[in-house]
């Protein structure tokens, strides 16, 4: 390992066997030769013998192997213990990246000392953006205009789909509230400040978490699309229409995915808006989750 390591690449895989050798196959494309790099991946009690090919496939990465499921923030806050770069990037392994990707991402954090988080454009197999990579934070205001379809009726106001900052220019750099976890480079000393993932998110939501604290302490996260990466999203849980035919998911997980999803949201309002708005608020907001969790249910 070398002693000025720039770059610790974090991948927690969970029944990612198909995925991962093109995943990490591209991933080390992107990385320019003069850059010090070394990869972790945890296998996080997977069955379908990801542990072992990923152990035969690639001599030259750092395989662990949980034997729960220990969820995603915990395995990537267990890896990122072991990791030792000044630069740590948490990727997806259901993610195909482009050439220069990573060499951008890293220039620009080298460039803007003031910047915590960068994320590329993240892209999905039916070639639209992944929505979840340029995030606005869920105020009670934001979610209300997205859940009740507002935010698409008036895609390009500041007021009215401030959930997913459409009427940002998406074509140029710029800072959002959040990304999404299949692809961060995250500064390390910011990382370390806010303590780095919040275990109490076992499937989803980790990554927002995480960056609303990260822009509590006053960093910034900036979305560079001159680059971007594949996601395929959603094999691991079956839920996502995009990537149902990826998936070889039992019907039981995806009752599981679905509840993990709704889970969090009760937690992310709970964290960090619940003091901020009075009692009513919280009713219509957990009422509201509750709901567009049995409509989901009842769809699987």
């Amino acid at each position: 390992m070398a002693k000025n390591l720039k770059l610790s690449i974090i991948i927690v895989a969970f029944n990612s066997k198909n995925l991962i050798k093109e995943c990490v196959d591209s991933l080390k494309k992107s990385i320019p030769n003069n850059l010090t790099y070394e990869i972790l991946v945890m296998d996080n009690a997977s069955t379908d013998g990801s542990f072992d090919y990923i152990k035969k496939t690639f001599k030259d990465i750092e395989v662990f192997q949980s034997d729960i499921n220990v969820g995603f923030a915990k395995a990537n806050n267990i890896l990122i213990k072991k990791s030792k770069g000044d630069y740590v990037l948490l990727l997806n392994p259901d993610t195909v990246i482009s050439d220069k990707t990573i060499e951008t991402l890293v220039s620009y954090l080298d460039s803007h000392s003031d910047v915590a988080v960068v994320t590329p454009k993240i892209v999905l197999l039916n070639g639209q953006m992944d929505d979840a990579s340029h995030r606005g934070f869920p105020t009670p205001w934001n979610a209300f205009c997205h859940f009740l379809g507002i935010s698409k009726l008036f895609p390009n106001s500041n007021l009215l789909n401030g959930y997913h900052l459409g009427y940002k220019d998406l074509d140029k750099v710029h800072e959002i509230d959040s990304g999404v976890g299949a692809c961060l480079l995250i500064r390390r000393s910011a990382g370390e400040r806010v303590g780095w993932l919040d275990e109490d998110y076992f499937w989803y939501g980790e990554d927002l978490d995480f960056c609303f604290r990260i822009k509590e302490k006053g960093g910034k996260i900036i979305y560079i699309p001159q680059v971007s990466i594949l996601h395929y999203k959603g094999v691991s849980s079956g839920i996502k229409k995009h990537s149902i035919d990826l998936s070889n998911v039992t019907r039981e997980t995806k009752i599981k995915a679905t509840n993990a999803r709704f889970d969090v949201m009760k937690i992310f309002y709970k964290k960090h808006y619940q003091k901020r708005y009075p009692w009513w608020v919280k009713g219509l907001i957990l009422g509201a989750i509750e709901f567009k969790r049995l409509v989901s249910l009842f769809k699987i």
